[in-house]
C-alpha cells in the first residue's frame, strides 16, 4: 500500500509541476509571440480547459495520499519535512482553487464574449498566480529530496 500511495504521490506531483512548467516557459511565450489575443486567449482557454481537471484530480491524489502516509507514522512522529510539504501542499491546493474557480471562469467568460481585456487580465493573473505555484512546487520538490538532510 506504501508504494502504490508514493506512487499517486509522485503522478500527481508530475502532472501538475510538469504542466505548470510546460504551461509557463512553452506555451504560453510561443502563443504570446505568434498569436494576437483573439487567436491566443481561445487557444490557452482550452488548452487550461483541459489541463485544470487533469490538476484537480493530481491535487486530490497529492493531497490524499500526502495524508495517508502522514497517518502510517502518526503526525507527531512524521518527519518535520514532511509538515513543511503538507503546508506548502496545501498552500498551493488554495491557490489553484483561485485560478480555477476564479480567475479561469474569468477568462472563460472574456473568450466567450470576445472581451479581449477581460479575458488578457485574467490571463495575465493566471500566468502570475501559476509562476507562483511554480515556485512553490519546486521547493516542495527540494523539501521532499533534501529536507531529511537539512532537518537532521
Amino acid at each position: 500500500m506504501h508504494d502504490l500511495l508514493v506512487f499517486l504521490h509522485l503522478a500527481g506531483v508530475i502532472v501538475w509541476i510538469g504542466g505548470m512548467f510546460f504551461a509557463h516557459f512553452c506555451l504560453r511565450p510561443v502563443a504570446a509571440a505568434q498569436l494576437p489575443p483573439p487567436q491566443r486567449l481561445p487557444l490557452l482557454a482550452g488548452v487550461l480547459g483541459r489541463f485544470f481537471p487533469a490538476v484537480a484530480i493530481a491535487v486530490v491524489a497529492i493531497l490524499g495520499s500526502g495524508l495517508a502516509l502522514m497517518l502510517a507514522p502518526g503526525f507527531a512522529q512524521a518527519p518535520r519535512h514532511w509538515h513543511l510539504m503538507m503546508a506548502i501542499g496545501l498552500a498551493m491546493a488554495a491557490i489553484f482553487a483561485v485560478i480555477y474557480l476564479y480567475f479561469f471562469r474569468r477568462l472563460r467568460a472574456g473568450v466567450a464574449a470576445a472581451d479581449w481585456p477581460t479575458a488578457g487580465a485574467a490571463m495575465n493573473r493566471i500566468r502570475q498566480l501559476v509562476a507562483f505555484n511554480l515556485g512553490l512546487g519546486t521547493l516542495t520538490v527540494a523539501v521532499a529530496t533534501l529536507g531529511g538532510h537539512l532537518a537532521g
